[in-house]
């Protein structure tokens, strides 16, 4: 059984361990990605934040030397809690600052930001998803078929597909994943989409959590419009912001 909805700090912090591997005290190491052996995983970034209204959370990865670390710490301890939430336009307040010491340190690689959500419960689920498993998976090859032999593969997690014409058309799996908290990744065929196809999937796939006691947890890009628009149809609601930089 699911317990009751966490605040939205509190998903933010279970979002942040589905995310990332940490050491014991905290500091991020690698990107987590479901079937892999840390050694295999990509590095995590330097900084990462999570914004809500009721509260922020913040990391910084392990290898970072202490006094630039007591820096970032100050920087983002004074940011500001949103009153509400923000637009791609609302950047952090302190961001410019943060960049500035990050970007003295080393150059600065890449950096995102993007809502975070989470699918509520009662998601209807239309009739032409399925989860995948050995004795579907074929319905994986005309568009997905590297999901078949991936490490992340359905044998490790639910996949959840929307099939049309006798194919997966789009696919919701989980991109990142612990005990508590599942975190959509989402895929599809270039010719299936916004037909509500990508909507569908995430809702069997929230199902599929929900049944494991895993909450459903769905982030993207301020750029990506497309997913944005999934969420809004799905009626996801919205508990933060995630910002990081490499």
């Amino acid at each position: 059984m699911m317990r009751d909805v966490p605040s939205d700090r509190e998903l933010m912090e279970l979002q942040t361990s589905a995310l990332f591997v940490s050491d014991r005290d905290g500091r991020l190491r690698f990107i987590r990605e479901p079937g892999y052996e840390e050694n295999e995983l990509d590095p995590a970034p330097r900084l990462f934040m999570g914004r809500t209204p009721e509260g922020n959370v913040w990391r910084f990865r392990h290898d970072l030397p202490a006094d630039l670390v007591r820096e970032l710490e100050d920087l983002c301890r004074a940011e500001p809690v949103l009153p509400g939430f923000t637009t791609a336009a609302d950047e952090p307040r302190n961001a410019a600052s943060i960049r500035d010491v990050l970007a003295a340190h080393t150059p600065i690689t890449a950096e995102e930001r993007g809502p975070a959500y989470r699918v509520p419960g009662g998601v209807p689920v239309p009739e032409n998803v399925v989860l995948i498993s050995e004795d579907n998976a074929h319905l994986l090859e005309a568009h997905f078929p590297w999901k078949i032999t991936s490490r992340a593969s359905f044998r490790f997690a639910p996949i959840a597909a929307a099939v049309k014409q006798g194919s997966a058309v789009s696919i919701c799996f989980c991109a990142r994943l612990t005990q508590d908290a599942a975190e959509a990744g989402v895929e599809t065929a270039e010719a299936f989409r916004r037909r509500g196809h990508a909507g569908a999937a995430v809702a069997r796939w929230a199902a599929a959590m929900r049944q494991l006691g895993r909450l459903p947890l769905y982030s993207t890009h301020w750029s990506n419009v497309a997913s944005q628009a999934v969420a809004r149809r799905l009626g996801l609601v919205r508990y933060g912001e995630d910002w990081w930089i490499a």
